[in-house]
């Protein structure tokens, strides 16, 4: 009689034990989840490996998974590219993704709540990627750099990250994230002790520059066009310092890189060309028509899928986690459609 009781006392407290275990974790995971940085419930921990559908397009493309990568980014556009250094030390084109959403408008960061997504020149490391994003994965651009910083540009928590949603990030949908992210987080783990980011307004083409030269940005595009160009001439990541509150490219100074973002440029050796080009293209093509936007884009392929199925059913198709489209009726005036 007592053995049988004992049993079922047993039996009891361990049920009691599982529960509160169940329980702790579920609390636990709960106080993750506050943040563009933190943990989904719905999607803990979603696989970071290059699939073998991928790694048979990264080797028929002629690259190694390990290769190290470059990322540039196109507001306009909506496009983000992955660049993969070769054997020559070219980076080459590897893959163009659809960005699913970016806020604001054309134009740089400059505080909270703004919703304005970056515009720069950053570096990115392991310890800015993280494999537990509420939006399925996400990694850190690094905003505000030291130059930004100088300047007083306020921010935090500025993603490329999964779902459809942005107020200040790029989001790429959880099927464009999975590839970027994994990419990334191979050559990271292979040797490459950070990836360069170049985030731009547009492709910087003469004619792009033209159409939006009567934009109050367009100084600061201007500096942003020679690191742009530097990248098109070279397939090599331009040398980036600051200094003047700006960015100097493929400088070599007499004292050494700057220490001061704000302070005037000292002696350098050797002169760099492109900016006196960049001037030249942009005097010999009359300024066009500049597009206004309400709130951020959305790459065309993404808004015919909302036209198709409206918000709600292409947050289910973009997102494991079923994220709601941010501003969808903003998205769709997106006025880029070429």
């Amino acid at each position: 009689m007592l053995s049988g009781l004992g049993n079922i006392v047993g039996s009891a407290t361990l049920r009691t034990r599982r529960i509160v275990s169940r329980s702790a974790i579920v609390a636990a995971m709960l106080g993750l989840v506050s943040s563009c940085t933190t943990a989904s419930l719905e999607d803990i921990g979603p696989s970071t490996d290059i699939t073998p559908k991928l790694a048979r397009e990264i080797k028929s493309k002629g690259f190694q998974q390990e290769d190290a990568v470059l990322v540039r980014i196109f507001k306009e556009e909506s496009e983000l590219e992955i660049w993969k250094k070769k054997p020559s030390g070219q980076y080459a084109l590897f893959k163009t993704y659809p960005i699913c959403r970016w806020s604001g408008k054309l134009g740089p960061k400059k505080k909270n709540g703004d919703r304005q997504a970056p515009e720069g020149f950053y570096s990115v490391s392991m310890s800015q990627l993280n494999p537990r994003s509420r939006y399925y994965l996400s990694f850190n651009l690094g905003y505000p750099n030291r130059l930004e910083s100088a300047l007083g540009y306020q921010g935090e928590a500025l993603m490329v990250h999964g779902a459809c949603s942005s107020s200040g990030c790029y989001a790429m949908s959880d099927q464009g994230v999975a590839e970027i992210y994994a990419i990334a987080l191979k050559s990271l783990q292979s040797g490459q002790r950070q990836f360069q980011v170049q985030a731009f307004p547009f492709r910087m083409n003469a004619r792009n520059m033209a159409e939006h030269q009567g934009d109050p940005n367009i100084s600061f595009w201007r500096d942003l066009k020679v690191g742009y160009d530097s990248f098109e001439r070279t397939r090599s990541a331009p040398d980036v310092a600051m200094c003047g509150g700006r960015y100097v490219f493929n400088k070599t100074f007499t004292n050494g890189e700057p220490s001061d973002p704000l302070a005037a440029c000292p002696a350098e050796v050797g002169k760099d060309g492109l900016i006196a080009q960049t001037s030249i293209e942009m005097s010999t093509i009359p300024q066009m028509h500049s597009y206004a936007y309400v709130d951020g884009g959305m790459h065309k392929s993404f808004r015919d899928m909302l036209k198709r199925y409206g918000p709600d059913k292409m947050a289910k198709k973009v997102s494991n986690i079923k994220y709601p489209i941010s501003r969808p009726d903003a998205a769709l005036s997106d006025p880029y459609s070429k």
